[in-house]
């Protein structure tokens, strides 16, 4: 299969240079030259079959064409090494836990199946992995890609803006792994990331790709959960919705790319904290990119959301069914931190910043709807992860899971940079 840039469908490359390049040279992102639809038969056996074995069919469907039937199993089996589970949380409302795995955030999927994918498709040349975080991207990426060889991995964040736990999470592996701490925002690392894509000098030296979500080799293994989550819920008749925090935008593609692929899901919920660009463009505002304001949702803290265009882009570019499909809903820190009281009150269940606010959007658009809904909201990591703000929301102690206070324990590594993009680049041509 091609695959398309969102910004001329009429630039295709092979699965390997899409994953490779991670990025069009028009600052596209490569999309699948067609989505395949499941056969109804794999929807009916959803609920008797396991994860692995469904990620099996999932993976076959949109990757046959490049990989023989042992690489999709060992790619599978990579990939989906822990569980992801569907818990009910209220009546109707379920929370799907994506953090589980081995940084506790949902990008562990996508970033050990990335990490797999690209030493199967790489040559001898070493690989130089560029990553932008606003927080668990960097952990997932460099623990996923940690020890790699034949790849190094630089990640650029943003100076005080992520987690202390985030933050010890990809600064203290050392290793193939280095970290850039810049004065500036996320916006601000994403750009210097997007400018090292298209560098001719950088280029003609260094073999450069991405592990964000703008990689499809990042992205399309999301979708993965999203039929898992389906299989589990009750099947009751009840219209389905999955409300999806949202900051770059890929984990909710990926969701619209299992719907595309035949999965009933019936709409989408896109909640935001106050970087709202999206949201604002559903309920009818121009998108227009804007910078990025600080939150207790730090993952989401995105004012110019690269999926964009991949959300769009599923839809065959029609802006009247996407706004259909997906409703905008945005959170203040305040109704942030009073939805984590209120549920911790009611069900004593412990949701983090990013969860909070899925949960709100859900809620929201189920009170609206004139439909029985049954809905999913992602809790996207674990509360551990945000521990000062979950302690002073919900006046608790919370026990940090063993994974993270081993992290805890480990010395910062980390270069300090402005936001230059001449010094990143002089950087990466010295190291």
């Amino acid at each position: 299969m091609n695959y398309f840039s969102t910004n001329n469908s009429n630039h295709k490359v092979s699965l390997k240079e899409a994953v490779i390049k991670g990025l069009a040279p028009d600052q596209g992102l490569y999309m699948p030259e067609k989505v395949p639809v499941l056969p109804e038969r794999f929807f009916k056996q959803l609920s008797r079959i396991s994860f692995r074995e469904m990620g099996y069919e999932i993976i076959e469907a949109l990757f046959s064409d490049d990989l023989s039937p042992s690489q999709i199993k060992e790619l599978v089996d990579h990939t989906l090494v822990f569980d992801a589970p569907l818990v009910k949380v209220e009546e109707g409302i379920y929370s799907l836990e994506l953090f589980h795995g081995p940084t506790l955030a949902f990008k562990d999927f996508g970033a050990r199946f990335c990490s797999k994918l690209m030493s199967m498709l790489q040559d001898k040349r070493e690989i130089k992995v560029l990553v932008a975080t606003s927080g668990d991207t960097g952990s997932a990426v460099a623990n996923g890609f940690f020890g790699v060889e034949g790849v190094e991995v630089v990640i650029l964040y943003p100076s005080g803006k992520v987690s202390e736990l985030q933050e010890k999470q990809f600064t203290t592996l050392g290793g193939n792994v280095r970290a850039i701490e810049v004065d500036g925002v996320f916006d601000d690392c994403q750009q210097m990331v997007k400018r090292a894509f298209l560098d001719p000098e950088l280029n003609g030296k260094m073999l450069l790709t991405s592990a964000n979500s703008i990689n499809i080799a990042r992205w399309i293994p999301q979708c993965l959960y999203y039929f898992y989550a389906w299989s589990r819920l009750p099947q009751n008749n009840h219209k389905t919705v999955f409300a999806v925090p949202s900051g770059n935008f890929g984990n909710l593609a990926a969701g619209i790319l299992a719907e595309r692929m035949g999965l009933p899901i019936d709409y989408f919920v896109a909640a935001t904290n106050i970087n709202k660009v999206v949201p604002d463009y559903l309920n009818g505002t121009a998108f227009s990119a804007k910078p990025s304001l600080q939150t207790i949702s730090n993952s989401m803290d995105v004012g110019n959301p690269s999926n964009f265009y991949r959300l769009l882009a599923l839809f065959g570019n029609d802006e009247s069914l996407l706004k259909e499909r997906v409703k905008g809903f945005f959170y203040t820190d305040d109704m942030t931190r009073e939805a984590m009281r209120k549920v911790r009150a009611q069900t004593d269940y412990i949701m983090d910043p990013h969860g909070a606010i899925a949960y709100l959007g859900l809620k929201d658009f189920m009170q609206a709807a004139p439909d029985r809904f049954q809905g999913v909201f992602l809790e996207t990591a674990h509360p551990g992860k945000f521990r000062n703000v979950v302690e002073e929301t919900l006046n608790i102690q919370l026990p940090l899971p063993e994974r993270l206070q081993a992290f805890m324990k480990q010395e910062k590594q980390a270069d300090k940079m402005a936001n230059d993009y001449a010094e990143f680049k002089r950087f990466l041509l010295e190291n």
